[in-house]
């Protein structure tokens, strides 16, 4: 029977950081449940496309539809071996969702492994569990980490940290470290 991972998205969620480990994670076995708020399967959700052009800060372009492929309402948790938390502008509301944040603290509860991405560290913050844990995010992220107790690292954007159940890096080009750490803590093994 494949391992579950439930998807968290919405609005405006950042293209590659929901396309990538929605293919990827479907790619070595895993059934995934990409679900967003008040939204039923079938229904689609927004994308954005971040990237650095020369502002100081990433310019935002309007991406793809991404289709939600599990309804929000029909969540059970315990059917669920991780949670993966995309990035873009939809953390920043979604978190204000009750049933996200308990989705969360379930995860974090139950122990079972969790990553996150870019600003999807924000839903981390809000369900109060980065407390004493090292963790990464976009850089613009790190001073609400450090306010929610948590042991913000700036690292490369390649990169991912692991600290016991949870992975994070800080933005889409981290998508093979965080997916390998990901992999790592759900006892997946790939072998060429």
């Amino acid at each position: 029977m494949a391992k579950k991972i439930l998807l968290l998205a919405g609005d405006f969620v950042e293209d590659y950081e929901v396309m990538v480990p929605f293919q990827a994670l479907q790619s070595v076995g895993l059934e995934v449940h990409a679900i967003c708020p008040d939204k039923q399967s079938g229904e689609n959700v927004a994308t954005a496309i971040h990237d650095f052009v020369g502002f100081q800060t990433y310019a935002e372009l309007r991406g793809h539809n991404f289709t939600l492929n599990y309804s929000f309402d029909k969540v059970n948790l315990d059917d669920y071996d991780g949670l993966y938390i995309t990035g873009g502008r939809a953390p920043e509301y979604i978190r204000l969702n009750a049933r996200i944040i308990e989705i969360v603290q379930y995860f974090f509860e139950k122990n079972l492994p969790v990553a996150a991405i870019c600003h999807g560290i924000q839903i981390l913050t809000a369900a109060n569990v980065v407390k004493g844990k090292t963790l990464t995010a976009y850089p613009a992220v790190g001073p609400e980490v450090t306010l929610a107790g948590g042991n913000f690292k700036d690292i490369l954007a390649t990169d991912a940290i692991t600290d016991g159940n949870l992975t994070t890096s800080p933005a889409w080009p981290g998508h093979p470290a965080i997916l390998k750490e990901f992999y790592k803590l759900l006892n997946i093994n790939i072998s060429l």
